[in-house]
């Protein structure tokens, strides 16, 4: 009988007992931009990549992303049982279909759209969320347009200067034309007057921010959404406003329970929210939902005979894990209403207290101190020999990722740092922003920078 060694089971083998750090991928050129000729034993691959991602930042020190970095244990093993099953094939998988449905019903009556099984969908991020969202309001414009026998090739959309790229792109995408709402100097966010006043028969809609990029702020959206209703009146117009929740729609519910922007506000159509922000859910999953059907017009709505049954959808993507939604799911199932009244207050007093320990140190203003979301913004008060600029490039030394930026258009003299506090930021970790703060702003007043970007002090 002829014994045949098996590399891999063999512990006198060579390949074996090769040193750790010296195998092919080691010492030869990796191959960047092509693929390898030959493949590599899974733990030298691993091993590879594993060591180049070490040159990322850490994630729970990135101050700058809204996006979750932690989950519970279960949640995560939920979601990597998960990471197989594609959301298209609802034949398949129906379980996971019904569970979208679900989650996408307790979103809708957690901003209380009437009873009923919710319109609405599930995406990957409120990205994709608003190009729904905003194609419904092209669509419905469109409609009552050609109804009354008017043109309709010039669509125009009303929302400020301080939205999210993911507008500008819809707009470009969809041939509308952007009629933004410039901000000013303290002032961040769109007023009502500012809003109303651009509007015209072309308007399929005006977009009113909960939770802002720029400083978490919510905007009046009640105040908006009255003086969008009274345009009507006066006009004879129908134009609706869309409220992006990206930011604020898993926390205003909790914190701020009596706010009314929501589906409360009769001319609110539609809304749009991350479950990868403060639903809590790692990236990337979000929803839309519109006040009732008629909202949705039915012909951007597709049946598709795909394996086996009718599908109606509306997305921009077809195949997406189901992993993200299970996510999602056992975050709602997990903590109820109870539980993330009791994350988000706890998030937002983290917050309040980080924000007035920086406000201590002496060279700062608080833009936003974190009560509307658990986000804060503070920009430097007199004139120093450095910016926010370099204070963000000290904290890197630190591995804090603290980003620096100007306000938007018509405030752009005005520079910030702006931090996100999310779940698993804990206490100590804020005292040890604030500290890595202290020290940058010493180091920086000792050795100011040579070459020193514009400064403009910040005040209202």
């Amino acid at each position: 009988m002829v014994h045949r060694h098996v590399a891999g089971n063999d512990p006198d083998s060579e390949s074996a007992v090769a040193p750790a750090y010296t195998q092919r991928l080691d010492l030869e050129p990796i191959p960047k931009f092509r693929m390898p000729d030959k493949g590599t034993r899974p733990e030298v691959v691993y091993r590879l990549i594993h060591d180049e991602l070490l040159l990322d930042g850490s994630s729970r020190l990135n101050l700058a992303t809204f996006v979750t970095t932690w989950m519970e244990p279960e949640a995560d093993k939920l979601m990597a049982e998960a990471f197989d099953k594609n959301m298209v094939d609802v034949d398949e998988y129906p379980q996971t279909a019904e569970i979208e449905r679900r989650c996408v019903n307790m979103v809708a009556h957690l901003f209380h759209a009437p009873d009923g099984d919710a319109v609405g969908a599930s995406t990957l991020g409120s990205s994709e969320a608003v190009m729904l969202a905003g194609m419904a309001l092209k669509w419905r414009w469109r409609a009552r347009r050609a109804a009354a026998g008017q043109p309709t090739d010039r669509p125009n959309l009303i929302l400020g200067s301080n939205v999210q790229v993911v507008w500008e792109k819809f707009c470009r995408y969809w041939d509308v034309e952007a009629r933004f709402v410039p901000m000013s100097r303290g002032r961040y966010v769109i007023t009502p007057d500012e809003a109303v006043e651009r509007i015209d028969g072309n308007t399929i809609g005006v977009v009113a921010i909960l939770g802002t990029t720029y400083t978490g702020e919510f905007e009046p959206i009640r105040e908006i959404h009255d003086a969008v209703v009274a345009s009507n009146r006066a006009t004879g117009l129908e134009v609706p406003v869309h409220v992006d929740a990206a930011s604020g729609g898993f926390v205003a519910p909790f914190l701020h329970p009596d706010l009314l922007w929501d589906f409360r506000l009769p001319m609110v159509k539609s809304i749009n929210v991350s479950g990868h922000k403060y639903g809590l859910v790692y990236p990337g999953v979000g929803f839309v939902v519109w006040r009732e059907a008629q909202d949705l017009p039915a012909d951007l709505v597709f049946h598709v005979n795909y394996l086996g049954g009718d599908m109606p959808t509306f997305t921009l993507n077809f195949s997406r894990p189901g992993n993200q939604i299970i996510g999602q799911y056992y975050n709602f199932l997990r903590l109820g209403r109870s539980g993330y009244r009791t994350v988000m207050e706890s998030l937002r007093d983290l917050a309040v207290h980080t924000a007035t320990r920086i406000a201590a140190l002496g060279p700062f203003e608080l833009v936003s101190d974190g009560r509307a979301i658990p986000v804060l913004s503070f920009a430097l008060t007199d004139p120093c020999p450095y910016t926010v600029f370099d204070v963000s490039d000290r904290l890197r030394t630190g591995g804090w990722q603290v980003p620096a930026y100007t306000m938007p258009q018509a405030a752009t003299d005005v520079a910030v740092l702006r931090v996100v506090v999310r779940e698993g930021f804990s206490r100590d970790l804020a005292d040890a922003l604030v500290d890595a703060l202290q020290a940058a702003i010493a180091y920086l007043t000792a050795n100011p920078p040579r070459t020193a970007r514009p400064l403009t002090a910040f005040s209202h």
